[in-house]
């Protein structure tokens, strides 16, 4: 008799199951990680727009009010107190305000909710005031 040579039914189940076993490890610990750096980002956003607004005191002897928000860092002010000189660049490396890492928009408050000069809030995954762990807002009166 000639024998066959291959694997059986139960050989191969075991195989998918450690393998489908690993798969679920691997991804945990990418979203995981992925829900971190979203996290890091918008820390690294907010001290991004700290320095530029550092550097729009520094030239007006104020910061950007309320009402011109984050935008007067990217274009020259429409609302006034108007800057006497503004350069052509803006203060950020961009056209536009970069959203936070989740899609939504930074949010400016002058003054800060603790009394500082400004305070840039990022809401977290959830977009909503308050939350837990990564929907928790970022502020830059925390950094």
């Amino acid at each position: 008799m000639k024998q066959q040579s291959g694997f059986t039914l139960i050989e191969i189940l075991v195989v998918l199951v450690i393998v489908m076993g690993l798969a679920s490890i691997v991804t945990v610990n990418v979203v995981r990680h992925q829900t971190e750096s979203k996290v890091k980002t918008a820390q690294l956003q907010i001290s991004q727009f700290e320095q530029a607004l550092q550097s729009y005191h520094l030239d007006h002897g104020r910061y950007p009010t309320q009402a011109q928000g984050l935008a007067a860092l990217v274009g020259r002010p429409t609302v006034p107190p108007m800057p006497d000189r503004y350069p052509d660049g803006g203060y950020l490396a961009r056209t536009r305000l970069p959203l936070d890492p989740w899609g939504n928009e930074y949010i400016y408050l002058s003054p800060g909710r603790q009394g500082q000069p400004f305070e840039i809030i990022s809401y977290g995954s959830d977009g909503e005031p308050g939350g837990t762990g990564h929907a928790a807002e970022i502020s830059s009166s925390d950094l």
